[in-house]
């Protein structure tokens, strides 16, 4: 079994055939044959035969299959159609655009818009901490603690949650 350039949901361009030039979004990914389905790409007349009396038959217009060498990718980050690239990022294999350098598999952008929610949310609470701080010296030591402690807890809770959606 062949391992494919292209997965379902990535953007392509076709490069070769009636269709060159053409872009859309890949359907269907068949590694086995060497293939995919490209939304509005390759265009092909079915012949539907009408089964019962409640079924129609007529011509149906329907995606046809292309080899997968005919597509190029194109990176969400630069809008160029480019090879790909592999890479090892946090121990998983990810596909690299060769233009620059930026990632096209969607888990390790996930993964990355995580790190940065995490990173506000220690902010936050830094800033939280600093505002806790009352005016008056006789209060100071029972409401510093209540408030860094909730602020301690939501922080918890935040970075839980990033954590369970990722």
């Amino acid at each position: 079994m062949a391992n494919l350039h292209v997965k379902k949901g990535d953007t392509v361009v076709v490069i070769a055939g009636k269709d060159k030039g053409k872009t859309g979004k890949v359907l269907v990914a068949m590694p086995s044959e060497n293939a995919v389905v490209v939304e509005k790409v390759n265009i092909i007349n079915k012949h539907k035969k009408a089964r019962n009396a409640q079924e129609k038959g007529g011509i149906i217009k329907a995606e046809g299959k292309i080899d997968a060498s005919n597509v190029q990718v194109i990176c969400p980050a630069c809008k160029k159609a480019t090879r790909i690239a592999n890479q090892v990022v946090d121990g998983k294999k990810v596909r690299v655009c060769k233009v620059c350098g930026a990632s096209l598999d969607k888990a390790v952008a996930i993964k990355k818009a995580n790190k940065k929610a995490e990173t506000k949310v220690v902010e936050a609470t830094k800033t939280a901490k600093k505002e806790a701080k009352p005016a008056t010296k006789k209060a100071a030591p029972k409401k510093t603690s209540t408030t860094a402690k909730t602020a301690t807890k939501t922080t918890k809770t935040a970075v839980r949650k990033t954590a369970d959606k990722g």
